[in-house]
């Protein structure tokens, strides 16, 4: 794959510097990955870009959030580690899309606070709950990085691989215009189902196999 986009084309209100880009082969498919910074607060992301997004028609995107248990560790507790398998599939093979990957550990609560909200879980907590009893709202994300990384890269409509419609509003409110919401459900198991049953009860998750 020929890495030509080098510079910023499009313009963001986030200051990211020199973008650095490489090609980055895997095993479902050729991408390039380009690494962000937003230089005011820190917050690093990347994004792996299939084929050429622009804003004449739409790509297919994913915003992903870290996930180091289950996308490292292949952890059943969640689904997050096929998702994001299943994204980078689809993406390679629709041959235009944009997987973002953002460093919000725990839905933003990071990754030791998100290891005693798993410890919370054992005891008897839900996901939702458990995260409340630490002191943490139960979604603490935002979508202005992930927005502003999508502008940069021209993907300004995209179809948005997600069973979470507020990640659909948080990209609108942002200025991305979502044409359609692809769904990303994978099948629930006996380790799953749980979690997977509170995020559609609690956090408004858009899922028909549980």
């Amino acid at each position: 794959m020929k890495n030509s986009r080098t510079k910023q084309n499009f313009p963001t209100s986030i200051d990211f510097g020199k973008v650095p880009s490489a090609k980055l082969p895997t095993q479902l498919g050729d991408f390039i990955i380009f690494g962000f910074q937003d230089r005011e607060s820190g917050e690093e992301a990347v994004a792996l870009v299939s084929g050429n997004p622009n804003p004449d028609s739409a790509a297919l995107v994913r915003i992903h959030s870290q996930c180091l248990t289950g996308d490292v560790f292949s952890s059943k507790r969640c689904d997050c580690g096929d998702q994001l398998i299943a994204a980078m599939d689809l993406i390679a093979k629709s041959g235009c899309g944009v997987l973002v990957y953002q460093q919000k550990e725990g839905r933003g609560i990071g990754l030791v606070n998100k290891i005693h909200a798993y410890a919370l879980q054992d005891g008897g907590l839900d996901t939702v709950t458990a995260n409340k009893e630490l002191g943490f709202e139960a979604d603490l994300r935002d979508y202005r990085m992930p927005a502003e990384i999508l502008k940069y890269l021209g993907a300004t409509r995209i179809h948005l691989l997600s069973n979470n419609p507020e990640k659909v509003q948080g990209l609108e409110q942002e200025g991305i215009v979502v044409e359609k919401r692809v769904p990303l459900e994978i099948d629930p198991h006996s380790l799953s189902e749980d979690y997977l049953r509170i995020k559609k009860e609690k956090l408004g998750h858009i899922l028909e196999k549980v």
